[in-house]
Order: structure tokens, then C-alpha cells, then sequence
């Protein structure tokens, strides 16, 4: 192994663990509905899951770029920002797991992270705005396009099939849900599995490892298989919350949220555009859930969630902001 690997692995190891926790708690969110609404079991849907998140990851890179040299300038950067804005993303995430189950967006902890250890290590010319910029358009992605997506396809479902019989249309929909979880999956995999390796190839190239920006195939392996990894030893907490507590779904329902979700994911992941697939999936669920009757979405629950959503930017740009000025302190 190369010296230089040696002297940056404890900062390669911190993205591994920081992917893990994305597929422990954010990637299953684009298996939840699937679950829940019975149409495939756990261990299939996460076999799914792991395997489309990987084929996603290959599927480009224009988010990785956007993550690795587009958020903070990696001219003026090293390798404490990279390892301050996973500790950042590691404890938050694990914190909001394990006090409620709440799904919180690694994009947003990513992103908040790069930027609170940017702040710390080089001071606000650290900055990029057009990166800056195109995770704006992804939280408006998210959120807005999420949620009139899945109350769009659900009106359209209702005025198609409002005559059909409700065993009928379960029958159906049960299969096409499980291509619409498909579908889900790899999109998750094309946007957020990209995420951590933007990060992981910058942390290279940080390193003198990689003379320029450009992603090795093996570091594609790497974190799509933590992911997997971490996707099929816990987030069940997450498909919980998502799939059964936030409200009740039949499989026509699973249908419209994941297939809306995966679009929108789908379409900013070609534009390089980074968006919390959190958010799409769970604003698309609430979109399907309040087409039925504003009550049937447990708003209660959805309070938590976009809570920590909100802390979510916050709280880790601070963890990683403070992490790194305690490093820079002791070196």
C-alpha cells in the first residue's frame, strides 16, 4: 500500500462509515412502502435494494462530481474537512435513529458537514456557489416535485381504476409495486450512492493518491458495497416509520409514491443535481396519504420527521465545524 494511502486511511475509513450509516438509515427509505404494504418481505426487498443501489451508483457520476469539487473549493481544503464532515454525518444520523426512528437526509448532513469543516479549515471563500446552487434546486426537487408527483399519479390511478375492484387492483398492483421499488432503489443508488463516492475520490485526490477528479471503478465497488452492507443490517426502525407509521398504504399507494420519488430522483440525478431522496420519498408518501383525506397522514409523525430534517443542517455543519477546530487545535 502506498505511504500516502497509509497516512490518509483513517479519513477513507470515516467515509466508509459514513456510507454505511446512508444505506442504515437513508436507503431504506426506497424500500419502506414495499414492506409495508406486504408486497415483498424484508430480506427480498433489501436483497432488491442492495443490489439496484449498486447498479444506480454505477449509473453516472455528475452527482459525485457536484459533491467532490462543486460544494467547498478543494484547492483550499484537506483531509480534516473531509474526516470533520463524517463525524458530523455519523453521529447525527445514529443519534436520530436511535431516539425515534427518524429518517434524516444524508445529502443535507453531507453537504452541512463539507460546509461547517470548510468553514473551519479555510473561512467562507471555501464556498461554491454553483454547487450551492444546484442543492437548492434539489431541496425544491424534493420537496415540492415529491409531493405533487404522488398526489398527481394518485389522482390519475383513482380516475383510472374507480371502478375497478378493490382485490383487482390490489392483484395489479401489487406486481407493478415491485417494479416501482425496483425503480426506487436505483435511483437512490444513481443519487445518494454517488454521494459518498464523490467524497471518497476527493479524500484521493486530497491525498495525492489521484493526480485529478475522476472516480476509479473500484472506489465505486467499495462504497456501493458498504452501503448494501449497511442497508441489510439495520433500517428497519426507518421502513417503520416511513411505510407503516406515517399512514396507511396499499399497494396502489406504494405504487404512486415510489414511482413519483424515483422520477424526481432520476431526472436531478442526469442534471448532477444532489436532492435528499428522505425527502422525495417522504413528501411523496404524505402527497398519496392526504389525496385519501387530509387525517389519514399522521401529521404528528410527519412533525418528527421534518424536524429532523430541519436539524439536520445545523446540527451537523456544527458537529463538523467544531471537529475540525479541535483537530486543527491538537495538530
Amino acid at each position: 500500500m502506498p505511504e500516502q494511502l497509509w497516512s490518509i486511511l483513517p479519513v477513507l475509513l470515516l467515509i466508509l462509515a459514513a456510507e454505511f450509516v446512508n444505506g442504515w438509515t437513508d436507503a431504506p427509505n426506497s424500500i419502506a412502502t414495499v414492506v409495508s404494504t406486504r408486497v415483498l418481505s424484508p430480506q427480498r426487498a433489501v436483497i432488491m435494494a442492495t443490489l439496484l443501489n449498486t447498479a444506480g451508483a454505477f449509473s453516472g457520476t455528475a452527482v459525485a462530481a457536484t459533491i467532490g469539487k462543486g460544494i467547498v473549493d478543494p484547492a483550499i481544503i484537506n483531509t480534516t474537512t473531509v474526516a470533520a464532515a463524517m463525524v458530523g454525518i455519523v453521529l447525527w444520523s445514529s443519534l436520530a435513529y436511535y431516539m425515534g426512528g427518524l429518517p434524516t437526509s444524508e445529502s443535507h448532513a453531507l453537504v452541512a458537514g463539507l460546509a461547517g469543516a470548510g468553514l473551519a479549515t479555510a473561512g467562507p471563500s471555501v464556498l461554491l456557489w454553483e454547487g450551492w446552487r444546484k442543492v437548492l434546486i434539489g431541496l425544491l426537487f424534493s420537496t415540492f416535485l415529491g409531493f405533487l408527483g404522488g398526489l398527481g399519479i394518485m389522482l390519475l390511478l383513482y380516475r383510472v381504476f374507480y371502478r375497478s375492484r378493490p382485490g383487482t387492483v390490489r392483484i395489479l398492483f401489487g406486481r407493478l409495486q415491485v417494479l416501482s421499488a425496483a425503480f426506487m432503489s436505483f435511483s437512490h443508488g444513481s443519487n445518494d450512492g454517488q454521494k459518498f463516492i464523490g467524497v471518497f475520490t476527493l479524500a484521493l485526490v486530497l491525498g495525492g493518491i489521484l493526480p485529478e477528479f475522476q472516480v476509479p471503478v473500484w472506489v465505486i465497488l467499495i462504497c456501493a458495497a458498504t452501503m448494501g452492507i449497511g442497508t441489510a443490517l439495520g433500517g428497519w426502525k426507518i421502513i417503520r416509520t416511513m411505510g407503516i407509521r406515517l399512514t396507511k398504504l396499499e399497494p396502489i399507494h406504494g405504487f404512486s409514491a415510489e414511482t413519483s420519488a424515483a422520477l424526481v430522483i432520476e431526472a436531478a440525478s442526469r442534471f448532477g443535481i444532489p436532492l435528499s431522496t428522505t425527502h422525495t420519498i417522504g413528501t411523496s408518501i404524505i402527497g398519496v396519504g392526504s389525496i385519501q383525506r387530509f387525517s389519514a397522514v399522521r401529521w404528528g409523525v410527519a412533525g418528527e420527521i421534518i424536524m429532523a430534517w430541519l436539524l439536520t443542517f445545523p446540527v451537523c455543519g456544527l458537529i463538523a465545524y467544531s471537529v475540525a477546530r479541535i483537530i486543527s487545535y491538537l495538530s
